[in-house]
C-alpha cells in the first residue's frame, strides 16, 4: 500500500469498517440466542454488555493511540509480553476468534437470505450462501483500501439508518416493551436465572468484539495515534444504541418463545408483524447489507493481522508465489468454518477465544505497560475481573448443554500453544538466543526484543 494520505482510510472510513464488523455479526443472529438463556431480559444483556466492552475498550484505545499498526492486538502483546510463544498463542486466538466471525457472518447471510425464499433444506444452502458471500468479500479486498473504504461507507449508512427506522417505526407501532415480562418464565427458555444472565454477557460481548478490528488500521488510516482510538469509541456509542433500539423493538414485537423459535432471524420475524411482508424483505435486505459489510471489514482486518504475525516470525513465511497470501488463507478458514459449525457453536467457540485473549491484553497492560502508556492501572484490573467471572459462568453453561463447543476450544487453545512452541524452537540458535527481529517493511515500535523480569524470550 502506499504511504500517501489519499490512500489511507479517513475516521469516517474506520468508523465504517468498525460497525461494519460489529453490526454485521452481532444483532442480527446473537439476539435469539441470549434470548433463549434469559428470556425478557435480553435487551438489557446488550446494554450491560456495552458498558462490560466500555471497561474492555480502554486498554485497546491505550494501545492503538501509543502503538499503531497494521498487527493490532498482535503488536500489543509483542509489546507487553515481548515476541515469542506467550504473543503468538494469544495473537493466533484473536486472529481465529476473527475468522470464526467471518463464518458466523457468512451463515447468518444465508440464515436470511432464504427467509426471502421458501427453502426447506436451509442445512445445505445456509452454507453455500455463506462461502458464495465470503468469496465476494475476497474479491473487493483485492480491489484496494478505496474501493474497502467507498464499500464500508456506502453500506454503513444503509443499515445504520435502515436499522434505525426500522427500529424506532417498530417501537412507534407495538410500544416500548413492558418491563413486567422481563423476569417471567417463557416456554424454551433455560433455567438459571442470574447465572445464565451472567453467561449470557459472552455472547453480547461477541456482538460488540469487532472493534477490536480497528486496532489492525494503523497502517492504513490518517493520523493514526489519535483517530484509532476514537474510531473505537465512537464504533461502540454507535453500535449500543442500535443495539438497545433494535432489542427492545423485537421484544416490543414478538413474544420470547416467538424469538427463540425465529432465533437465527429473530429481527426478519419481528418486522413481520408491524410492517407486513415488505418489513419481512425489507429487514431480510438490511441484513445482508450488513453481513456484505461486515465479512468485508472483518476480512480486511484479519488478512492484515496474519501477515504482520508472518512479518513478526510468530508464523512461517507466508507463500509468496501467490498475490496477498494472508487473504487467502483467511478467505480459505473461514469457508471451512463456515461449512463444518452451525452459528450457535460457532458464536461460542468465538467467544471463549476472544475472552481468553482479552484478559491476555488486560494483563499485559496493567503488568508491564501502564506507567509507559500513562494508563489508570483500576480499569485493565477491572475489566479482567468483568472477563473471569462472564467466562467462568458462560463455559460452566457450555459444559451443561453443549460439552462439544468445550472440547473444540480446548482442542484449538493447545494446538496454537503447541504449533507456536514448536515454531519458536526456529529461531532459537545453540546458544539459546532467539532471532526474532521484524521483517523488512514490518512496523518496528522499538524495543521489541527486550525482555520484562522475570520473563525469558521464549516464553
Amino acid at each position: 500500500m502506499k504511504n500517501g494520505s489519499s490512500k489511507k482510510l479517513s475516521l469516517i472510513g474506520s468508523v465504517s469498517l468498525g460497525t461494519g464488523v460489529m453490526i454485521g455479526a452481532g444483532i442480527f443472529v446473537l439476539m435469539g440466542q441470549i434470548a433463549e438463556l434469559v428470556g425478557g431480559l435480553f435487551p438489557l444483556a446488550f446494554l450491560v454488555g456495552a458498558v462490560v466492552v466500555a471497561f474492555s475498550a480502554y486498554s485497546y484505545v491505550k494501545f492503538s493511540n501509543a502503538y499503531p499498526s497494521a498487527g493490532g492486538v498482535a503488536m500489543f502483546l509483542r509489546k507487553a509480553y515481548g515476541p515469542g510463544t506467550v504473543t503468538g498463542t494469544f495473537a493466533l486466538l484473536m486472529y481465529v476468534s476473527m475468522v470464526i466471525a467471518e463464518s458466523l457472518v457468512a451463515r447468518t447471510f444465508g440464515a436470511y437470505t432464504l427467509r426471502l425464499f421458501k427453502v426447506e433444506n436451509t442445512a445445505i444452502w445456509v452454507p453455500v450462501l455463506g462461502v458464495g458471500l465470503i468469496i465476494t468479500a475476497y474479491l473487493i479486498n483485492i480491489s484496494g483500501n478505496k474501493t474497502i473504504e467507498r464499500t464500508a461507507n456506502f453500506t454503513a449508512v444503509i443499515k445504520i439508518a435502515g436499522i434505525a427506522i426500522l427500529a424506532l417505526a417498530g417501537l412507534a407501532f407495538a410500544g416500548f416493551p413492558s418491563t413486567d415480562s422481563w423476569l417471567s418464565p417463557a416456554p424454551g427458555v433455560a433455567a438459571g436465572g442470574a447465572f445464565n444472565f451472567v453467561a449470557a454477557l459472552a455472547l453480547s460481548i461477541l456482538a460488540f468484539k469487532g472493534f477490536t478490528t480497528i486496532t489492525n488500521q494503523g497502517d492504513d488510516i490518517i493520523d493514526p495515534h489519535r483517530n484509532l482510538g476514537r474510531s473505537i469509541i465512537l464504533s461502540i456509542i454507535i453500535c449500543t444504541v442500535i443495539y438497545t433500539l433494535l432489542a427492545l423493538s423485537v421484544a416490543s414485537a414478538l413474544s420470547v418463545p416467538e424469538i427463540i423459535a425465529a432465533k437465527n432471524y429473530a429481527f426478519a420475524a419481528a418486522a413481520r408483524p408491524v410492517f407486513g411482508d415488505w418489513g419481512l424483505v425489507l429487514t431480510v435486505v438490511l441484513a445482508i447489507v450488513a453481513t456484505v459489510s461486515g465479512l468485508i471489514a472483518s476480512v480486511f482486518s484479519a488478512s492484515r493481522m496474519l501477515a504482520m504475525l508472518s512479518s513478526m516470525k510468530q508464523l512461517p513465511r507466508l507463500y509468496r508465489g501467490m498475490s496477498n497470501p494472508a487473504l487467502v488463507f483467511t478467505v480459505a478458514l473461514a469457508i471451512t468454518l463456515t461449512i463444518l459449525f452451525d452459528l450457535t457453536r460457532i458464536a461460542s467457540i468465538g467467544a471463549i477465544f476472544y475472552l481468553v485473549m482479552d484478559i491476555a491484553i488486560h494483563w499485559g497492560l496493567f503488568r508491564y505497560l501502564r506507567e509507559e502508556i500513562g494508563a489508570n492501572p483500576i480499569i485493565p484490573l477491572i475489566a479482567i475481573g468483568l472477563d473471569v467471572v462472564i467466562l467462568g459462568a458462560f463455559i460452566l453453561m457450555k459444559y451443561q448443554s453443549d460439552p462439544l463447543v468445550l472440547i473444540v476450544s480446548l482442542a484449538g487453545f493447545l494446538f496454537i500453544l503447541l504449533a507456536q512452541r514448536l515454531f519458536m524452537f526456529t529461531h532459537t540458535d545453540a546458544d539459546g538466543v532467539m532471532h526474532m527481529e521484524m521483517d523488512e517493511g514490518g512496523m518496528s515500535m522499538g524495543g521489541d526484543t527486550k525482555t520484562h523480569d522475570g520473563m525469558d524470550m521464549d516464553k
